[in-house]
């Protein structure tokens, strides 16, 4: 989990706690398949070193790479249903155990 950390951000963190496991899915036009069956791991961490990083761009890349954002900034028309899930627990507390469905999801680019 650390090195998938620090691949997708730059950053060296510390895992704190796992908080749940969330399943989404949603429209994904991407070869021969129309939608996207994702399982989020989510754990508290904290960060102890490194430097956000500009990812590598390749066939299928589902990131635009990371930043820090408020939760102000943050809504359905700039961020994907896991950041978004991210913030619903920074708030509650609480993943819940349902499968998270979206019929009509906009892949930003």
């Amino acid at each position: 989990m650390r090195r998938e950390f620090q691949e997708e951000t730059g950053h060296v963190v510390q895992i704190n706690d796992h908080i749940g496991v969330v399943d989404f899915k949603l429209p994904w036009n991407w070869r021969e398949f129309t939608n996207v069956h994702h399982i989020a791991v989510f754990y508290s961490v904290s960060k102890i070193g490194g430097e956000i990083v500009k990812l590598k761009k390749f066939e299928g890349q589902d990131s635009l790479g990371a930043q820090w954002v408020s939760s102000k900034e943050v809504s359905v028309e700039n961020a994907s249903p896991l950041v978004l899930k991210a913030f619903e627990w920074m708030e509650t507390e609480r993943v819940g155990i349902e499968v998270n469905y979206y019929n009509e999801w906009e892949i930003l680019k």
